[in-house]
C-alpha cells in the first residue's frame, strides 16, 4: 500500500512537469548517443538503456556509464 501511494505521488509530481522531463529526457539521449558514438564507449543502445536515460536524463546517462563501467549489465 505504502509502494502504491510513492509510485503515486512520484507520477503525480513528474506529469506535473512534463515539459521538463521531455527536454531533459530528449537531452539525455542525445548526450548518451554522442558520448557512445565519438568516444566509442561500446554500450548498447537498447531499450532497457534508453528507458533509463530517458526517464532519468543525464543522471540516468550517469548512471548507465556506471552500471557499464562496473560490469553490472548493458
Amino acid at each position: 500500500m505504502v509502494v502504491a501511494v510513492v509510485v503515486i505521488y512520484v507520477l503525480w509530481k513528474i506529469l506535473q512537469d512534463a515539459r521538463q522531463l521531455a527536454v531533459n529526457s530528449i537531452i539525455g539521449i542525445i548526450v548518451f548517443w554522442l558520448l557512445n558514438q565519438f568516444f566509442g564507449l561500446g554500450i548498447p543502445i537498447n531499450w532497457l538503456s534508453i528507458l533509463v536515460v530517458a526517464l532519468a536524463g543525464i543522471p540516468g546517462v550517469v548512471l548507465v556509464l556506471l552500471i557499464h563501467f562496473l560490469g553490472l549489465g548493458f
